[in-house]
């Protein structure tokens, strides 16, 4: 079995939604319970990483009170982990975090191609041999590259990223020539195919390496969230089979595999999966998982309702695909103010949320802002700018020729053609704060951002350079805006940097609205979209398409978040 991206999702209780969470450990600890009881000790239980970041259970115990024992260590030690895969919202929360993490599981942490940067050896342990009644289990653990490209160094100080095909092509070859296992499977934090692709590094590489590298039998992976199965017959014979998962622990494998010896030399292996999802477990083992941390449990949920002041009026997360809108501005206005950039770049950490007028507790700002990044500044020049805007709204925006047409790319993406999302990832749909411009719909991509001034007024230079706010994960190429947009390499993007804030901006976020009591948010109105007439007609039919609802204030949906 192998669970992925649970994002400290261990109970039934979603502490951010304040309400029942669409997964959670609690139930895979019951489905793991009940399968130990038929397959004894012959059960091996693996997790792709992940961990340690998106729900205030792992930050509580990452940076609140870090003195304590970790949450999710005890957690995955009670459920008897065999083997873990680093991930990179696991290294995103930094050395104090994550290497006290790995010192208080009861298991290794797996991360062949992290390599210790002097020494050249893994950082992580690459891989682990299991022995369950005289067979022979061999797991590789291997990370996205994209590391170097999305963190900030100080995260991942000491360690370097090798590549994920030519790591998995060495260390699988030192395993079967010295430990010759029975079995190997691959443990992998990166998606099946694709994503983020540049010259440097291609994001998910799992379809890949197991169509270009012998020896694996089975490939568990997550980092793309999506459930999938898939059997790979490579050119040299026998077959792979790769299972993804969706996050939270809304869903868990099962993988059965038979090995028939003859005369102790093995003959044939059958292999069998399935993904099974959580949202319908109900077991007293559930129960047990969680009077088992019932303490802990008191305790993160006296940290996400403390009360931190009041919001004036209610803001919702879906106005922000349509233009200049109040929760997306708030994050603007605070990156300007602590700062003291020129300009701010920021997007979407959300999909459909709601931050209704009235008094606001901590468990908001996990809504507002999903991630721990970090506030940096940059230098830019203005044509830099502006090709980064260009970029973005390549990706958020359809190119209009008639009033009937999308105003965003969307597609009819979701439950099996059904319904509409994007075609691209939201958290890279930057738009800016500092300047006004316009974005001409009916304009090429490359033609669309038309920068009118800076907002105070005055003139707006393409050749100038403008100190820019933006959180870590952007100013380090995560997302490609500042790179492929910009056209800068990952190395000169580091040496624009000029700043970097000492604490997380949720933390900022929540000193702010303590400080202010009551805080009153509205548009900066610094953008639209145009032309006015157009527009105003898409956005009705586009909000209705993703959100299923025609007119934003009719009714009160109360909140989610889609990750």
């Amino acid at each position: 079995m192998h669970t992925s991206d649970v994002h400290g999702a261990l109970f039934t209780h979603d502490f951010i939604e304040n309400g029942p969470a669409k997964g959670s450990l609690a139930k895979v600890y019951a489905l793991v319970k009940k399968e130990r009881e038929r397959q004894g000790n012959n059960l091996i239980l693996l997790d792709g990483g992940d961990v340690l970041q998106g729900q205030p259970t792992a930050y509580y115990y990452n940076f609140v009170v870090p003195e304590r024992p970790h949450l999710v260590a005890r957690a995955m030690n009670l459920m008897g982990y065999d083997a873990m895969c680093i991930g990179n919202h696991d290294l995103e929360t930094g050395h104090g975090v994550y290497d006290r993490f790995c010192k208080e599981c009861n298991f290794p942490i797996l991360g062949a191609n992290v390599l210790d940067e002097n020494s050249g050896a893994p950082y992580f342990t690459p891989y682990v041999m299991i022995e369950r009644e005289g067979v022979r289990v061999a797991v590789l653990g291997l990370l996205t590259a994209a590391i170097p490209h999305w963190l900030p160094k100080n995260l991942w100080s000491g360690m370097s990223v090798e590549n994920m095909l030519e790591s998995a092509r060495k260390w699988s070859e030192y395993i079967l020539n010295v430990e010759k296992p029975d079995l190997l499977i691959g443990l992998f934090h990166s998606g099946w195919d694709g994503g983020v692709q540049t010259d440097k590094y291609t994001e998910n590489m799992v379809r890949l390496i197991a169509s270009q590298v012998p020896g694996f039998d089975i490939i568990c992976f997550g980092h793309d969230h999506d459930k999938r199965i898939e059997v790979i017959r490579p050119d040299w014979g026998g077959k792979v089979v790769c299972v993804g998962l969706w996050s939270q622990a809304a869903s868990v494998s099962m993988i059965d595999v038979q090995l028939e010896f003859e005369q102790d030399k093995l003959v044939r292996k059958r292999t069998r999966a399935q993904v099974v999802s959580t949202l319908y477990v109900q077991d007293d083992s559930v129960f047990d998982f969680e009077r088992h941390f019932q303490d802990d449990s008191v305790a993160v949920e006296h940290f996400v309702n403390r009360r931190i002041g009041a919001f004036s009026n209610t803001v919702y997360g879906q106005d922000a695909f349509f233009g200049s809108s109040a929760l997306i501005d708030f994050v603007h206005q605070l990156q300007l103010d602590i700062s003291g950039a020129d300009l701010s770049f920021a997007a979407p950490s959300f999909f459909d949320m709601v931050i209704h007028a009235g008094d606001v507790y901590v468990r908001d700002m996990f809504s507002l802002y999903k991630y721990e990044n970090m506030l940096y500044v940059l230098r830019m020049k203005g044509h830099e700018i502006k090709a980064i805007l260009e970029m973005s709204y390549r990706l958020w925006t359809n190119r209009m020729t008639n009033e009937d047409d999308h105003l965003l790319l969307i597609d009819n993406l979701l439950n099996g053609g059904k319904g509409y999302g994007f075609v691209n990832l939201t958290f890279n749909f930057d738009s800016a704060a500092g300047i006004r411009y316009q974005v001409d719909v009916r304009r090429p991509d490359g033609e669309k951002v038309l920068i009118e001034c800076m907002a105070d007024g005055s003139v707006f230079d393409l050749e100038r350079e403008y100190l820019v706010a933006t959180n870590s994960y952007r100013a380090n190429g995560g997302g490609e805006l500042f790179t492929i947009g910009a056209g800068l390499t990952h190395e000169e993007l580091m040496d624009r940097i000029v700043w970097c804030s000492e604490r997380d901006l949720r933390y900022y976020f929540m000193e702010y609205v303590e400080r202010h009591e009551r805080v009153s948010l509205k548009p900066m109105n610094h953008w639209c979209f145009i032309p006015e007439d157009w527009v105003a007609k898409a956005t009705q039919r586009d909000r209705e398409l993703l959100f299923g609802w025609k007119r934003l204030h009719e009714a009160d949906r109360g909140s989610k978040n889609i990750d």
